[in-house]
């Protein structure tokens, strides 16, 4: 399958009717590499890039953070609104229709975050992008797929991320210049979930948290 990763990549992608997708999106939770790198922080301003469906967008509102979700698919955002009345927090969150390549906000945040997000850019390069968005100091929190070899374990019956969207922590990290960013969290994971339309996989994560120095 060839991963353009542009509007019409990710609208095709939201179009499609998986076996299980739409139930499973109505309720799927936050990340919980989300739950355990920003809980600690204090509330303020926060950037989901790439908000997808809205899980994490919403989280943060929830737990006292005013958020702007941006995505290029405009059944993610769509969804997401839904989502996010449904819960009473619309009035804390702000869906930007946006292409994440080229779009940048005219502020900066307390909290950048983003989670398996792929626009149409090297990977490593929209991270670059992102992080300028952090305010000093604030939070840059990425989540992203693990680059790893996937070898004869493969799961049957799941695509796996492309190269070109995978990366390892030592990657990001290298990118951060130590004399302005304070690095607070490097760790790669393999995690099981369940409720994907191939059954019960492994997830392998990257997950970079750093504090911009003020």
């Amino acid at each position: 399958m060839t991963h353009s990763f542009d509007k019409d990549y990710w609208d095709q992608h939201w179009r499609s009717e998986r076996t299980g997708a739409p139930a499973t999106e109505a309720v799927a939770p936050p990340n919980p590499h989300l739950l355990q790198e920003v809980g600690d922080l204090e509330p303020g301003t926060a950037l989901d890039a790439g908000c997808g469906a809205g899980a994490e967008a919403i989280w943060l509102a929830s737990h006292g953070w005013q958020v702007t979700a941006a995505d290029i698919a405009d059944r993610a955002l769509a969804r997401a609104a839904e989502r996010a009345a449904a819960s009473g927090v619309a009035d804390r969150v702000r869906w930007v229709h946006a292409d994440l390549s080229r779009w940048k906000p005219d502020t900066t945040y307390d909290l950048v975050t983003t989670h398996y997000a792929h626009p149409a850019l090297p990977q490593l390069a929209f991270y670059d992008r992102v992080a300028a968005w952090v305010a000093p100091g604030g939070t840059l929190l990425i989540v992203g797929h693990l680059h790893h070899d996937h070898g004869p374990g493969r799961e049957p019956g799941r695509e796996e991320p492309p190269a070109a969207a995978s990366v390892t922590a030592a990657e990001i990290t290298a990118r951060l210049d130590p004399t302005e960013w304070d690095v607070v969290t490097a760790e790669e994971s393999h995690r099981a979930v369940t409720g994907h339309p191939a059954g019960a996989v492994t997830l392998h994560d990257v997950v970079v948290r750093a504090t911009r120095r003020r």
